[in-house]
């Protein structure tokens, strides 16, 4: 694959040698209208080969995006992608049309000339006004969705849970019955308090640490996050969830989950993106592909940041409420 990388280079840089060498050609002689012509209608072959490719991408390559969201909240960011998709997508494909066709239309032809027009007020306006009013909607609904994620004031049942980013790992630690995280700092990291708790804050006593995630479906979830070294970005691609995590400081969003992880597996677009994996992975005599929810880490931190993930499961509430009343407190582990 690489060698024919190479190759395809090498072609692309001779290919555009030669048209260099045939415009030098050109300066010194007068195209003719069978020049024009030809040149005219291969702008429109250009047109149909774009149009079929992007027919292509629309439907064979759609495998490669993600399904529907994973949360209550995401449901507004695919909304947003979806309006701002179709509005690009249309006039891109209008555009393309009339850049091609005028090409074509109005090519040079001896005794024919361009019309001109110095200046049009109205259609300033237009052209002004229409994509400034389409912005200021577009940038209006991501900033209410924007603090939709973000205020985390409004739901006092919510789960709070801190997670913790170091090179090249993540923790988690959940608040315990009080519903709230004690103080952590670097400066408090010793032994197997990995996470920097200060054990002499009482609200520290009954929260939970643990490397992965368990949530709930259909409950809020408050999520806190910390790093220790260097700047991470917690990503959770199916919840349309991301955050950079910042040493020095504490950055926070919230979502809730509407599906659980079997649920999820059972989607079409998730089967399908499975199936395709797993016969690749078979052709390499690898283990087959089993969905699960992640969080990732987004900003290239090191060596091993590709390896920087934790799996989240996204259970019924009963069953939630079963694993976390066996998770140990961190007073009972750090002594």
């Amino acid at each position: 694959m690489l060698a024919l990388f190479y190759i395809f280079i090498v072609v692309a840089i001779g290919v555009s040698f030669w048209q260099i060498t045939r415009i030098m050609n050109l300066r010194s002689s007068i195209a003719t209208n069978k020049d024009n012509a030809t040149q005219g209608k291969l702008a429109l072959a250009f047109m149909a080969f774009l149009y079929g490719m992007m027919i292509y991408c629309l439907i064979f390559m759609n495998v490669i995006m993600l399904p529907e969201s994973a949360s209550i909240e995401g449901e507004h960011d695919d909304n947003l992608f979806d309006i701002t998709f179709w509005l690009i997508g249309i006039v891109q494909f209008l555009m393309q049309f009339l850049i091609f066709y005028f090409t074509f239309k109005y090519r040079g032809r001896e005794g024919q000339k361009a019309k001109f027009y110095a200046d049009s007020h109205k259609l300033e306006l237009i052209w002004t006004v229409t994509p400034a009013a389409v912005l200021v909607v577009l940038i209006g609904y991501g900033l209410w969705q924007w603090n939709n994620t973000m205020d985390l004031s409004d739901d006092k049942d919510a789960i709070v849970i801190e997670v913790y980013a170091q090179q090249f790992r993540w923790d988690a630690r959940y608040a315990g019955e009080d519903n709230t995280l004690g103080y952590g700092n670097v400066n408090y990291i010793k032994g197997i308090n990995t996470m920097g708790v200060d054990m002499t804050d009482k609200n520290a006593l009954d929260d939970k640490h643990v490397t992965e995630l368990y949530l709930p479906k259909g409950r809020k979830v408050h999520f806190k996050f910390r790093s220790q070294d260097v700047l991470h970005s917690a990503y959770m691609p199916h919840f349309r969830a991301q955050m950079n995590c910042v040493p020095g400081m504490v950055t926070q969003f919230g979502f809730t989950p509407k599906y659980t992880t079997e649920e999820m597996r059972q989607q079409s677009e998730v089967i399908e993106k499975t199936a395709g994996i797993n016969k690749i992975r078979k052709e390499k005599g690898e283990d087959p592909y089993v969905f699960d929810y992640l969080l990732l880490c987004n900003k290239i931190c090191g060596a091993s940041h590709y390896n920087m993930q934790m799996k989240i499961t996204v259970v019924e509430e009963e069953e939630y409420n079963k694993w976390i009343a066996e998770q140990p407190t961190l007073a009972s582990v750090i002594k």
